[in-house]
């Protein structure tokens, strides 16, 4: 296994965060009681409307590292980077996945001691469209935008998954992990014990043991990630008038493209959401350059779904994360405006 099973002496504080964000919330709840009570209840209808598809994800991490099924995995991606690389974007392009509802198989898989390339591959691809947005997009917008997102979203995965290659030989894309608590939970759960393959794990008191562990340790993970994020992403909606963009992404502006991506992007809302505010802001003037670049970059930059990758990867993969992600959308953007 990789070097991620290390975890320092010096992790991270979780009770000190809790009280220190719990005071900051009572000061802010004392402050602006209206605005902080609209968050409050923003934060939890969001919590109950990602469960189905977070609980899951969960489940599924914690059960493949108590099956053993983690060390078959890693050995599956073993000198067959580039394929993996490939199943991985296209597996990553049609299922309903977002980053941050994915992101407890991922660590998992990190954890694991599965390569960051096809990691990083699904990661940039998944958060993009699904089956579900396939047929939203095509009704909210028309059927070339959900075939091109749909493509985006594959060669976004391979872009990211091929360039992250090349970097292999770097230390840090072999210890990709943050070494703080909730995450170094996760490494030594996962690689404490290597398994032989079961998949009926509730008669082994071992397994039981393992999974509960790591189901704990990820839903830390997650309830850390997630609940900024959502605050986050109802302060700057609250500050933030969508309509505003539209006098800035026309087809006549030559910046559109990149006003999109590093603007619009971090703003973006749910992905559902995005069709008709994009819609709208296509009859405003917004090119279809543009609204691909918003639509592909929002899933993968927006500022609730960075905040979520944030606490996972150490600076360097995030980084690298942010950058392909940018990238990406640009070419996406630029290459949908010359076909359409």
């Amino acid at each position: 296994m990789s070097d991620q099973t290390k975890i320092p002496s010096r992790s991270l504080n979780l009770s000190m965060i809790s009280l220190i964000l719990g005071v900051i919330f009572c000061i802010s709840l004392l402050i602006w009681p209206r605005s902080i009570l609209d968050m409050t209840w923003f934060v939890a209808e969001s919590m109950v409307l990602v469960a189905p598809l977070v609980i899951p994800g969960i489940v599924l991490a914690a059960w493949i590292i108590a099956s053993g099924a983690d060390s078959y995995i890693a050995r599956a991606f073993e000198g067959r980077l580039l394929y993996a690389i490939v199943a991985a974007s296209a597996i990553g392009a049609i299922t309903p996945v977002c980053g941050v509802t994915v992101l407890p198989l991922m660590a998992g898989l990190l954890a694991a001691g599965v390569p960051l390339a096809p990691v990083m591959a699904f990661w940039l691809s998944s958060p993009v469209t699904d089956p579900a947005m396939l047929a939203t997009t095509a009704a909210t917008l028309g059927i070339s935008f959900a075939v091109g997102k749909t493509l985006a979203a594959f060669g976004l995965g391979l872009f990211g998954g091929v360039v992250t290659l090349g970097f292999s030989d770097r230390d840090w894309y072999k210890t990709s992990l943050r070494s703080n608590r909730i995450v170094g939970h996760l490494s030594e759960n996962a690689c404490a014990k290597a398994l032989s393959f079961k998949a009926g794990i509730w008669g082994d008191a071992e397994r039981r043991v393992i999974f509960r562990r790591n189901f704990i340790a990820t839903t830390k993970l997650i309830l850390i990630c997630l609940i900024p994020a959502f605050a986050a992403e109802y302060a700057l909606n609250a500050v933030l008038q969508p309509e505003a963009l539209s006098d800035y992404v026309g087809e006549d502006v030559w910046w559109a493209i990149p006003f999109a991506v590093f603007v619009g992007a971090p703003a973006y809302l749910d992905g559902y959401a995005a069709l008709p505010l994009t819609r709208g802001l296509m009859e405003h003037g917004m090119s279809q350059g543009a609204a691909m670049a918003f639509l592909v970059s929002g899933g993968v930059v927006s500022i609730w779904g960075a905040m979520a990758i944030f606490p996972v990867l150490r600076i360097r993969p995030f980084l690298l994360y942010l950058s392909l992600a940018v990238t990406g959308s640009l070419i996406a953007g630029y290459v949908f405006d010359w076909v359409s």
